[in-house]
């Protein structure tokens, strides 16, 4: 980096552009500071704003300034990334109060678990950035920012944080994505900086820095937990309670500067003290704005419903969480649409000047804070927020209930576990319980999670009906819909009786179930997530196995469709020890059978049960596909269920062996382009010889068209417009002539004819099986799914194919979330997953993705059947 023309050059620009500033400006603020303190300059190379920082250069400075200051200050390491990298935050506040830094924690502590304070606690203020790593100029901020608060010298504003708060920085939530980012920037970089919006270095290869290494949105996964950066990050901010949480974030470069109050709707388990206190930070971040001279906007666009986001997730844990937004330059200089230029300069002094104001409002108002956050825990753990008790049986998706469970309690949740049988509120539960009290500090965000549903604001939904029905868009930012009990497909209820259990922690092993003694073979029953693990990890160790795709019943047990059984005839004594020591590593569910003989059903002889094997499994990667799709797609099967996958990028795929391989995935996109049709032909030859393709979202339209489609679907137009076709009459160049008569003929004549249906923001939906085909084991009872998007397909005729899960009727449609009303009538009896036979081959298409974002694990034997088990099934 250094090395390079570019790089030289902008290090002694940088070098003399410091010296050219008054005193001051390292922090964007005139005025005196400490020479103790080392610059930014100093210490990497470039002035602040005039270079992007990187992710080793961050970590540099920040060791700087604690080496200078460490009665001041206290970095930590909460995490380290997928590719190896440390995520750190650092504390800043007065000496006397680093000093008993251990008393304010645990005095924070007691306040947090709704007990009297001793009057040692202090105000956390947290501040967060880069949590998209393209989001360039909220890191250098949060540099410039503990800079300030180290080095200002006769600043009122800087000694009052410091003496009233602590100020916690989290730097860098995502380094992986941040250097990519930069290493990106650079190698496009020319001897100038380029203002062209259209220059490479404003224009990210495929996958952006906006994602983590699995190419997670990190912004959506605080309730989820499935990223290593978002488990340290939960994990470091339960244990400091911050009043305020800000996450600093970067928006389209036309934009100015957003920070809160945040749009509506809001989520209607905040409280009203804290939408006062939103109002009390949001002005006196218009005030330093205003002193600037610097445009902003509020109550647009953010909003605080789904409590997914680092905002929403810590306004339910008490906090006032915040969004704020820069528009981005992506780069160190862009040229807007209006004409002016904006500088990466200008973005960290934003975010500067935010930062600064939002620790400034909390310091000159510290026990408020305080105090409401002090109330809002000991309110929800007196039963203010609710007094039942939200019970999650064992007995259904036993796995993933356990494995629910621990994610709530990492969140600071207390979820209590009874084993064994139980009984409460009229039901039988024969394997135990979970039990999460309403009564407890984090009430709120446990009522969002578990509530089947959480209702958007009835007046916010009249107006964005009235929208639409004036063909503007709706408002609605995110999804409607997260009930983590119906996502991971377990049965959750609420229920009124006093219920009983030990308390549940998050790092507990999943404890297997292992049952009978019987020497002939070992069945796994195909029900949820862990099994799935199970299998796949026995096989990646070369044990022999067999699936079936009809239920059997042996000594009184139903065995469901999709249960795997491991002989011990076809498997070593040593490979059948290992199985049970997988068994107890994954805590997964096995029965000992001591016989070949079954009840009813087949037996292991059976044409009903295939051999699995081990799948080799490409999945398309880089242009045209959807890096959140295929990193989240990605996850599931390497991390969640241990199949090991390989990318293949989509122009490779026209000239790629796919004969190595038994499965090709191609997640949401439209990679039709970037395959080319040689790329299509090499993909239907694959298939016709054997080959399982799996098309997720969009990306099936690639494989639907033309006169002889892979899959004989269509995607539909909404309900009452036609599809639109050109007839080739070049001629024919008047329209014909209509009279408009009314408000409604006007509507009628501008609309398009050719539009999709309305976007669904995304809601949990029912669906039935098809309960003949494998491809449905352990989802007899349907599937609750997450659609969103407009795509909705055609279904299969019985000539072509199976439409293994459909959407269920109109009525019973909704499981959680809301639904446009015509997208609710198109919808019903549509197809979700679609299975079509080519050649000696199979095609299958799921409509929405069953990986979003890696939060529907109740879906994951979905997924299974589909990649681990179809190659077996199709041979």
């Amino acid at each position: 980096m250094g090395n390079t023309i570019w790089g030289r050059g902008l290090i002694v620009l940088a070098a003399m552009w410091a010296m050219m500033q008054p005193a001051g400006a390292q922090s964007f603020i005139e005025g005196r500071f400490d020479p103790a303190i080392p610059a930014l300059v100093d210490t990497v190379g470039h002035a602040p704003g005039t270079r992007i920082t990187s992710p080793d250069q961050t970590y540099a400075y920040l060791n700087a300034l604690v080496a200078a200051a460490p009665e001041r200050t206290r970095m930590v390491q909460y995490a380290t990334s997928w590719e190896g990298r440390p995520l750190y935050y650092l504390i800043l506040s007065a000496p006397e109060n680093i000093a008993q830094l251990d008393a304010i924690q645990a005095d924070l502590a007691n306040i947090a678990a709704g007990r009297a304070s001793n009057g040692t606690a202090l105000p956390v203020t947290w501040l967060a950035y880069g949590v998209h790593g393209n989001e360039i100029s909220s890191t250098d901020a949060a540099l410039m920012t503990a800079y300030h608060l180290l080095a200002a010298q006769g600043d009122p504003r800087a000694e009052r944080i410091m003496r009233e708060t602590l100020v916690v920085i989290d730097p860098m939530q995502n380094p992986d994505g941040r250097a990519r980012f930069v290493n990106n920037f650079l190698a496009a970089s020319g001897i100038d900086p380029a203002a062209d919006r259209q220059a490479a270095e404003h224009d990210e290869p495929w996958p952006s820095g906006r994602v983590n290494h699995y190419m997670f949105d990190l912004n959506r996964d605080w309730f989820t937990l499935s990223q290593p950066e978002t488990r340290g990050k939960v994990a470091a901010i339960r244990q400091w309670n911050p009043v305020v949480v800000v996450d600093l974030h970067e928006m389209g470069g036309d934009e100015t500067y957003f920070f809160s109050p945040a749009a509506q709707p809001f989520n209607p388990n905040l409280t009203p003290a804290q939408v006062r206190a939103y109002e009390l930070i949001g002005r006196a971040n218009a005030a330093a704005f205003d002193a600037r001279g610097e445009p902003y906007f509020t109550r647009e666009v953010y909003d605080l419903f789904y409590p997914g986001y680092g905002d929403t997730w810590n306004a339910h844990q008490g906090a006032i969480g915040s969004t704020y937004e820069q528009g981005s330059a992506r780069g160190l200089v862009f040229e807007r649409r209006d004409g002016t230029q904006l500088t990466y300069a200008d973005g960290v002094r934003n975010h500067f000047t935010a930062s600064l104001a939002t620790a400034g409002a909390v310091a000159d108002n510290p026990e408020q804070f305080l105090s409401d956050f002090a109330q809002y825990r000991a309110a929800n753990a007196s039963g203010a927020a609710g007094r039942g008790t939200y019970l999650i049986d064992l007995a259904e998706r036993r796995w993933n209930a356990e494995s629910l469970g621990r994610r709530l309690a990492a969140q600071g949740i207390t979820v209590l576990r009874r084993d064994g049988p139980a009984s409460a509120c009229g039901r039988s539960f024969p394997q135990g319980y979970l039990a999460v009290p309403q009564a407890q500090p984090a009430a709120r965000l446990v009522r969002s999670l578990l509530d089947r549903d959480t209702p958007l604001p009835p007046d916010f939904l009249e107006e964005q009906e009235r929208r639409r029905s004036q063909d503007l868009p709706h408002e609605l930012y995110d999804v409607t819909a997260w009930s983590v009990g119906l996502m991971a497909g377990t049965d959750v209820f609420l229920c009124n009786s006093a219920v009983s259990g030990a308390p549940l922690a998050p790092d507990a092993p999943i404890a297997p179930m292992i049952e009978g003694s019987g020497a002939f073979a070992i069945a796994v029953p195909w029900n949820d997530s862990g099994q799935a693990r199970f299998v796949t990890l026995a096989l990646r160790e070369g044990l022999d196995a067999r699936v079936t795709d009809k239920a059997f019943a042996k000594a009184g047990r139903e065995f469901p469709r999709g249960t795997v059984v491991f002989p011990a005839g076809s498997n070593t004594p040593e490979q059948m020890a290992r199985l049970t020591a997988l068994a107890r590593d994954v805590g997964a569910h096995t029965v000992a059978l001591d016989s070949g003989w079954v009840d009813s059903g087949p037996n292991l002889g059976s044409e009903s049960f295939v051999r699995l094997t081990l799948p080799k499994v490409a999945v398309a990667w880089d242009d045209g596909i959807s890096q959140l799709s295929a990193g989240a797609m990605r996850y599931v099967l390497e991390r969640r269920i241990g199949l090991p996958v390989t990318p293949i990028r989509t122009q490779r795929l026209a000239r790629a062996d796919l004969s190595d391989y038994d499965v090709l995935l191609v997640p949401e996109g439209d990679p039709s382009a970037a395959l080319g049709d040689a790329g299509q032909r090499n993909i239907r030859d694959f298939v016709r010889k054997g080959g399982v393709l799996v098309a997720i979202g969009d990306s099936l339209e690639t494989f639907s068209g033309g006169d002889t489609p892979m899959l004989a679907v269509k995607r539909e137009a909404a309900l009452g417009r036609e599809p639109g076709s050109d007839d080739g009459d070049k001629g024919a160049s008047l329209a014909e002539a209509v009279e408009i008569a009314s408000d409604a003929d006007y509507r009628e004549a501008i609309k398009d004819e050719r539009a999709l249906p309305d976007t669904l923001p995304g809601a949990l939906l029912n669906t039935v099986a098809e309960r003949d085909h494998f491809l449905s084991a352990g989802y007899d009872s349907g599937a609750v799914v997450l659609a969103k998007g407009t795509q909705i397909f055609t279904p299969l005729d019985r000539a072509d194919g199976v439409n293994v899960l459909r959407f269920a009727a109109p009525d019973g449609l909704i499981a959680s979330g809301y639904v446009w009303d015509e997208n609710r009538r198109q919808l019903a009896y549509k197809p979700y997953l679609m299975a079509q036979r080519q050649g000696r081959g199979l095609v299958i298409g799921f409509a929405h993705d069953p990986s979003e974002r890696a939060y529907l694990d109740g879906l994951d034997l979905l997924i299974a059947n589909a990649v681990l088990v179809a190659p077996s099934r199709v041979r």
